[in-house]
């Protein structure tokens, strides 16, 4: 069997820390867990990433900051665990996450609208907007005017609500015949881009896949390979807010993206859970039992 030191692994998106990456591992291999690990188990897992010491402590220790991990000492050993909050957060990240790219219904032909007003001085409240609007799957169509393909009408109206902002309309409508092509709503989305992105994923994780089917890939490498995939899906339903498929052109990638990413996320499960317990079999055997990884049906 080749050797991860041979092999050229998919890389973690650019800007992902270690503290994303370690909370990452937990939602995939201790979920549902809440007993405490070794912090000397968690900086060796973060190590297989090529993380150091240093800054994997530094990770533990802001995430505790931050109300994410719980810290607790017996004599001279640190662990931690899931605070109640990140345990939720996680559990509801997954589920969103592993089941973007599944929506199969009939699109209706209907936008929801949201056209708003902010004033100049009030540049914070813009951006704050901005940024919820497009967490609901909004995108921008002119300054002011943003739009979904989805029933969103009762979200976005909670949010403008929430943020007090009053200048603002929000409708349903159709596009009507005779419109200028030009201002067609999915021209919100940079589709090239967003295709490129999906290219990419198949190009970077297709010999990955294959790797592993013929029975190449090591438990240390599919970890890598696995928390790297994960890491990298997650960020689609942030570019794609599952466009419909009849506003989008011909041999549209997301849904040959979607199914090498449940192959290989499935496929791979099980020989990265074998190194997790490998890990944190080395500084405590007795919690290498409660190691489990879950697949793309998540149900914890």
């Amino acid at each position: 069997m080749s050797t991860d030191a041979e092999v050229d692994l998919p890389r973690m998106q650019a800007g992902g820390s270690p503290q994303h990456l370690l909370l990452t591992l937990l939602g995939d291999y201790w979920y549902g867990q809440r007993a405490p690990l070794p912090s000397a188990a968690l900086v060796a897992l973060l190590g297989e990433f090529g993380i150091t010491e240093v800054s994997a402590r530094a990770a533990l220790s802001r995430l505790a900051r931050r109300g994410l991990l719980e810290l607790s000492k017996a004599g001279r050993r640190t662990s931690y665990a899931l605070s109640a909050r990140a345990a939720e957060v996680l559990t509801e990240g997954s589920r969103h996450i592993l089941s973007f790219g599944a929506r199969g219904e009939e699109w209706a032909g209907r936008w929801t609208v949201a056209a708003f007003s902010v004033p100049e001085d009030r540049r914070d409240l813009r951006h704050t907007l901005r940024t919820r609007l497009g967490w609901w799957g909004f995108a921008s169509l002119y300054d002011g005017l943003w739009v979904s393909p989805h029933e969103r009408v009762a979200e976005v109206t909670a949010v403008l609500a929430e943020l007090g902002v009053d200048t603002a309309t929000v409708f349903t409508a159709e596009v009507a015949d005779g419109s200028p092509v030009g201002g067609d709503p999915i021209s919100a989305w940079d589709l090239d881009a967003l295709r490129a992105e999906y290219e990419r994923l198949l190009e970077e994780y297709e010999p990955v896949q294959q790797r592993w089917r013929a029975g190449k890939v090591g438990t240390s490498e599919a970890l890598i390979a696995r928390t790297a995939l994960m890491d990298d899906w997650r960020n689609f339903p942030n570019l794609d807010p599952e466009l419909p498929a009849v506003l989008l052109p011909p041999r549209w990638p997301r849904t040959r993206a979607r199914e090498l990413f449940i192959d290989l996320y499935d496929g791979l499960a099980r020989l990265s859970e074998q190194r997790v317990v490998q890990i944190v079999s080395e500084f405590e055997p007795s919690l290498a039992a409660l190691v489990r990884s879950h697949g793309s049906d998540f149900a914890p």
